[in-house]
């Protein structure tokens, strides 16, 4: 390739020279804008970046920490973007650093420098012009004195051929004639200095001062055109440097989008909501017809009183008051407890009761630990009077068994409401209902429920399947207000049936005999004292207790029922 320099080829074309380093200069600067622009995009980009994570994941509390995988690898996805947001803050960084304000930097050297060539340049160009100006001038000179010269030559052959001229004349045009000549020969030597002067100046300037100037220029503009090549790669690096984090930022995208998995939100749906009860079981056929008597002539119906054996409806609702009284399924129950989650399904119930068992647990270890602590200190205080008195420690010691004490009876509390993991069975849908109504708490300590006689014992455990202890009738319900009750002229309606678990003899007053697995009808509901009232199929009326019967309640007209 041939080489070309400025100052050879381009020895004339200072003004262009001058015009296109101005170019290469504000060429620089638009691109310095651009990079400018570009990395004030990747700030903007990055910040809202940011701000949508921001808007989509919010700070949040331990409980609504998400579950599902869809949720989490959602989250996951934000956290990576995220990171990605960080990416794009950083390429804006390097851009700025190494790629905007180098070219800015460097922007201001080169006007500085050109500045200076420039200068160099129009001195050289100005001293050349000077040097011609002095041999322009003495050429003038020469030729004025020559013409003038020549003049005086003429005048002197004409007064010298007349013969009418005088001596003098003659003498005076020859002097003149030798004044001019001598001029004209002085200022011919002075334009032969300054010509060769002005072309050793003029060879040194075209050949030396601008060749050199010009090649000056020449490398500040192939400099410049260097730079650029390396801003733009470096413009390049920077992307390429944050490649492979936010490549692992897409991969740790696409890994939670695989982590999506259906079945697995399915099984936290049901366990989120799995009450643990069974399907009602089949409504029984209640027969309405067993007071109507028909006759065989006119088929007129009658509805004899206890005629011929005949014996009531059990489920017979006579009083319209009575079921005005009723609340949905019967009367209207007391709102739940909601310490215990009693008013929750069995499943949730247990998971809640078993999360404050855990918390419970966590703490009482942290008792437990601290005692530790302070018994190992006491220790060394004994060991070592001099470092502490023993007995300072005492109360925080007592004070640490307290709390320990006060977090196990807790802890005993709940285990006691804990309910069995697997679904509810109709016996141990009773159980749990009986243990409800027997269960009572001593200074949260100690469990205990009502034997039969009135006095508090140990409540068994819920898997233990003797049948529960019997509530105290005389607490429930006094002798007088069953025959209060009883004496009524129009039956309760039936708000459901039970099935006896455990046979019950009924020997207090008020109270109905039952066998085991005999079915009976609802008639009122417990009202927290540990008694159902019910009636036989024979009609019979009386109280039985609430845990030894499972329960089905009426839930609407087409049959549907409840358990208990």
């Amino acid at each position: 390739m041939l080489s070309h320099y400025f100052g050879t080829d381009l020895y004339d074309q200072f003004e262009n020279l001058d015009k296109h380093t101005q170019w290469g200069i504000d060429f620089l600067e638009r691109y310095s804008k651009f990079v400018k622009e570009r990395l004030e995009i990747e700030q903007t980009y990055a910040k809202q970046l940011r701000n949508l994570v921001k808007k989509y994941c919010p700070k949040r509390s331990k409980d609504d920490e998400p579950r599902f995988s869809s949720c989490v690898s959602f989250y996951s996805i934000l956290n990576e973007l995220n990171d990605y947001a960080g990416q794009r803050e950083v390429v804006a960084e390097e851009m700025g650093h190494k790629v905007y304000g180098e070219l800015m930097r460097y922007s201001q050297d080169l006007k500085s420098e050109r500045k200076q060539h420039l200068q160099e340049g129009r001195k050289a160009q100005q001293y050349l012009d000077q040097c011609w100006k002095q041999m322009d001038n003495s050429k003038k000179k020469f030729e004025r004195e020559c013409k003038e010269a020549e003049k005086s030559q003429i005048s002197y052959d004409r007064l010298d051929n007349d013969i009418n001229a005088t001596k003098s004349e003659v003498e005076k045009a020859k002097s003149q004639l030798y004044l001019r000549t001598h001029s004209a020969d002085e200022s011919k030597n002075e334009y032969a200095a300054q010509l060769q002067n002005f072309n050793g100046e003029q060879w040194k300037h075209f050949n030396v001062a601008i060749p050199q100037i010009f090649k000056n220029l020449q490398d500040m503009d192939e400099r410049r055109t260097v730079k650029l090549g390396e801003t733009y790669r470096s413009f390049a690096d920077v992307e390429r440097r944050v490649v492979p984090i936010i490549s692992k930022c897409l991969e740790g995208m696409v890994t939670a989008a695989k982590a999506v998995d259906q079945r697995k939100d399915s099984a936290i749906v049901v366990e989120s909501f799995k009450s643990g009860f069974e399907p009602p079981g089949d409504y029984p056929f209640e027969d309405y017809s067993q007071n109507l008597s028909r006759t065989g002539s006119d088929n007129t119906i009658s509805t004899p009183k206890n005629e011929g054996g005949v014996k009531p409806d059990p489920k017979h609702s006579i009083s319209k008051t009575a079921k005005n009284k009723l609340w949905l399924f019967g009367k209207k129950p007391k709102a739940p407890s909601l310490e215990d989650f009693s008013h929750l399904p069995p499943e949730q119930r247990r998971k809640r009761l078993q999360a404050r068992i855990d918390e419970l647990s966590k703490e009482l270890q942290k008792e437990v630990d601290q005692r530790d602590a302070l018994n190992k200190m006491k220790d060394v205080y004994e060991k070592n009077p001099q470092m502490g008195d023993p007995q300072s420690l005492q109360p925080k010691i007592s004070e640490t068994m307290c709390n320990m004490e006060k977090l196990r009876s807790e802890i005993h509390k709940n285990e006691v409401g804990l309910p069995s993991q697997e679904p509810w069975s109709p016996n141990q849908r009773a159980e749990g209902r009986g243990m409800e109504g027997s269960l009572h708490s001593t200074s949260g300590d100690m469990v205990t429920g009502l034997s039969p006689e009135g006095s508090y014992t140990d409540v068994p455990n819920q898997e233990h399947r003797s049948p529960p202890h019997q509530p105290d009738p005389r607490q429930a319900h006094q002798p007088d207000e069953f025959d209060d009750e009883f004496d009524d002229d129009d039956p309760l309606p039936v708000i459901g049936h039970c099935k006896a678990l455990y046979s019950f003899n009924g020997t207090n007053e008020g109270t109905l005999l039952m066998k085991e697995n005999e079915v009976l009808y609802i008639i009122e509901e417990d009202k927290g004292d540990g008694w159902t009232r019910a009636r036989k199929q024979s009609g019979e009326e009386g109280y039985v207790p609430t845990s030894y019967v499972e329960i089905a309640m009426e839930k609407n007209s087409k049959g549907a029922v409840t358990y208990i």
